[in-house]
């Protein structure tokens, strides 16, 4: 019995980050493919990266699609910002991501610029470092904004509480 409340459709927009004629060397000779690397989102939290590989560019990108759907996360947003500054790192490529004040947009090149987009993330500040491969700048994207927690999240991970005492926050 499928329960209506668990299908959720939610619209993803793709983007198509690279496409590269990949090749395997066989006894006969050279074996050609492509791989595509999409990142797909719905603008408001959700985003996910897909990596697919066939035959024809077509059947690449849907794999990739697929993969990116099948993988897609949650990030927590503050207005529209990131909660707090994170690292991601995935093999030699580093991505730092910094939140910034409405206004600025996203201060980021290449994939990381196209996930924070899909994500529907307005303002924030990036940097990479390390490899400048797109594929492993895309994964160490991703980490670090899977990574992201919310100050409530923190409070609860830690087991305080938080009590509000005259209009002022406290935390114990």
């Amino acid at each position: 019995m499928i329960d209506h409340e668990e299908l959720e459709v939610t619209s993803y927009e793709e983007q198509l980050i690279q496409v590269r004629r990949v090749a395997k060397v066989t006894k006969g000779g050279k074996r050609l493919k492509f791989r595509a690397l999409v990142v797909v989102g719905d603008g408001n939290g959700k985003v996910g990266v897909g990596l697919g590989k066939a035959s024809e560019v077509p059947d690449a990108i849907r794999k990739a699609v697929n993969r990116a759907k099948k993988d897609s996360i949650e990030i927590p947003l503050k207005g529209t910002t990131i909660p707090h500054e994170i690292w991601g790192k995935w093999g030699a490529a580093k991505v730092f991501l910094k939140p910034a004040v409405p206004g600025t947009g996203i201060i980021a090149g290449g994939p990381v610029r196209a996930i924070l987009q899909k994500a529907g993330v307005k303002d924030v500040l990036s940097k990479s470092f390390g490899s400048n491969n797109q594929v492993n700048v895309a994964f160490a994207t991703m980490e670090a904004l899977k990574n992201l927690i919310t100050y409530k999240q923190k409070i609860e991970i830690l087991g305080k509480k938080r009590v509000k005492e005259e209009g002022n926050d406290k935390v114990k």
